[in-house]
């Protein structure tokens, strides 16, 4: 009986895991068969069609999407929000300027900004972009049920803005708000023990305290200040209005509603959406019962041509976007040796005449900055290496950008913080609470140097305060030989101090104010390129059927499922709590010494 019950079970199991198989088989040759349709289908543009760019559940990031989207493709986002690459939207835009068949753009929905995406650097270069169309000759149009700052801030660029009845344009300013672990670890009984260089490095606070200190809060009131100066100046340049009258508006309502907003002059009128829609209809000739003339944006990216790879042509574009980290890195990191490792093949690949760095990101590890930068200055040695920064590259984020033959940034970047921490873990209290010990036999006094079971004493902390210490003074001089200013002038402007694309800019930080358009055709340019230079990236979008394999993993944690389905207010708390309490595990530096960006500063 048991040989029957053990052949039985043993059956079953067989026929599930071949069911299982044959499922992911099957799904998988129709997702080929879909994306190559998807690829092979080229919606036709009827001429006088309105270009529609709905951001609804759009993530504006640098990076191209990690993988094929659309159709099928969407099924691996799942409740995530739809990447939107900046430099195909860039390049969408600019071919609707140029395209006869393209009357105007219609911008209609909400961004779902998630990590470093939809930052204001990269808001600045679309925005840009569609002051383009504009300048074309084509209208420019918005319709809008709720905007926010990011939404408000782009269709500053249209003509004329309308927004729904009972809508609500959110514009309360700018904040950063951090969450703080202090006392939570407190009663854990986890402690924390910091060594730092700069007085402004607060990237360990939420570890360590329950609110800002001085300095950070100094700092970082400076800094929302700043980018808000540009974003209100914009703004109100867009909508024909003093930047004073504005922040009144601002003060005074903070949620604005829509006759608030139409008397300010916010937006042009109030009208329904079916309104809108009736007449772009008309506007576009469309007959009775016909939707208006219209292209989805994504349908349109497909018409661009991309131009054929010349020998010797080749601008190589790679995207630091996410923490810096040791290793390969995963989802939304940069791993050090992952990088290194395709600087090293673009420096050996002679197709590849020029590489472009776009940096978004807070930083991280300090020795996997070290390994990438390491390997771009041994790049520029035989090849042009133009940097752009994007919404954040700070920390070590700046540390890999220093020697670029170009730098360059839009004024809403965050930058700088040019510091340096080391944290130290430690479980002692926590593991008292749960009746754990420890005890421990050593060749040495500095043998348990590394250990968590404890504190660090006095004398471990100074060794950790020296390596610390040192990193900061390898960090300047790295800023000091790449940018060409004096260790003490860059002394005096670190400290972990951040600074706006603007401040950097004055502060010699940064060569130009731009964003990656302009580094591309810099690049091209110092390659003596002529005509327009064929764009490889890194990291590429992967092909629809290679990505399906994951969708069966269970990579995503159910918390995190939970928190990256769930929209609005509660939605970006949960998200943002998970977020700060991942960056412990990418706290991976071997020696525990770091170059990052505050923690948790992103600016809405």
């Amino acid at each position: 009986m048991k040989g029957f019950l053990a052949s039985f079970v043993g059956t079953l199991l067989a026929l599930f895991a071949f069911a299982f198989v044959s499922v992911v088989l099957l799904v998988g040759a129709f997702a080929v068969l879909a994306s190559m349709g998807e690829r092979a289908k080229i919606v036709q543009v009827e001429p006088g069609s309105y270009l529609v760019l709905n951001l609804d559940g759009a993530n504006l990031t640098d990076a191209p999407p990690a993988v094929e989207t659309g159709g099928l493709g969407s099924l691996l986002l799942g409740d995530s929000p739809s990447p939107l690459s900046l430099r195909q939207a860039v390049a969408g835009l600019r071919a609707a300027a140029a395209d006869n068949r393209i009357r105007g753009v219609f911008i209609t929905g909400m961004f779902w900004p998630d990590g470093y995406g939809t930052g204001f650097a990269a808001l600045e270069e679309l925005r840009a972009a569609l002051l383009e169309v504009r300048a074309a000759g084509k209208p420019v149009r918005a319709y809008f049920d709720e905007a926010g700052t990011a939404e408000v801030y782009l269709a500053s660029a249209a003509q004329e803005v309308v927004l729904n009845p009972f809508g609500l344009v959110v514009l309360p300013g700018l904040a950063s708000e951090p969450i703080f672990f202090g006392s939570a670890f407190e009663k854990w009984g986890v402690g924390v023990q910091v060594t730092r260089s700069g007085k402004y490095k607060g990237a360990i606070e939420p570890f360590t305290r329950t609110d800002l200190s001085p300095e950070n809060r100094e700092q970082l009131s400076v800094l929302l200040n700043d980018l808000w100066s540009v974003i209100r100046g914009d703004i109100a340049e867009g909508r024909g209005l003093r930047a004073d009258s504005l922040q009144t508006l601002v003060d005074r309502e903070g949620l604005i509603g829509a006759d608030a907003a139409l008397d300010a002059g916010l937006i042009n009128r109030i009208a329904y959406r079916d309104e809108i829609l009736q007449a772009l209809r008309d506007e576009t000739g469309a007959g009775p019962g016909e939707p208006f003339r219209q292209v989805a944006f994504a349908d349109y990216l497909k018409q661009i041509p991309t131009p054929p790879e010349r020998e010797g042509a080749v601008v190589a574009v790679l995207y630091a976007e996410g923490e810096i980290v040791d290793g390969e890195g995963g989802t939304g990191e940069v791993g050090g040796t992952a990088f290194a490792r395709e600087l090293r093949a673009l420096r050996e690949d002679e197709s590849v005449a020029a590489v472009v760095l776009r940096v978004n990101s807070p930083g991280g590890s300090a020795s996997a900055s070290e390994e990438i930068l390491r390997e771009l200055r041994l790049l520029r040695e035989v090849k042009p290496v133009v940097v752009s920064l994007g919404s954040y590259a700070a920390s070590g984020g700046y540390w890999i950008a220093a020697y670029g033959d170009r730098v360059f940034a839009e004024s809403t970047t965050v930058t700088g913080s040019i510091g340096v921490f080391g944290v130290q873990f430690d479980i002692q209290k926590l593991g008292e609470n749960l009746g754990l010990t420890w005890d421990r036999v050593q060749t040495g006094e500095k043998a348990g140097l590394l250990t968590a079971a404890r504190p660090k004493s006095p004398a471990e902390l100074a060794v950790f305060q020296r390596l610390v210490d040192r990193t900061y003074d390898e960090f300047l001089q790295r800023v000091s030989e790449g940018r060409g200013l004096e260790k003490n002038v860059v002394h005096a402007l670190a400290q972990g101090r951040v600074w706006s694309g603007s401040q950097a800019l004055a502060l010699g930080l940064v060569d130009q104010r731009g964003g990656l358009s302009p580094a591309i055709a810099h690049a091209a340019q110092m390659a003596g390129i002529e005509g327009e230079p064929s764009l490889r990236e890194f990291p590429s979008t992967r092909p629809l059927a290679e990505a399906l394999a994951e969708l069966f993993s269970d990579r995503i944690s159910p918390e995190t499922r939970l928190a990256r389905g769930v929209r609005g207010p509660l939605g970006q708390a949960l998200r943002r709590a998970e977020s700060q309490a991942r960056e412990l595990g990418r706290f991976n530096d071997p020696r525990g010494v770091y170059a990052r960006l505050p923690l948790d500063l992103r600016v809405r």
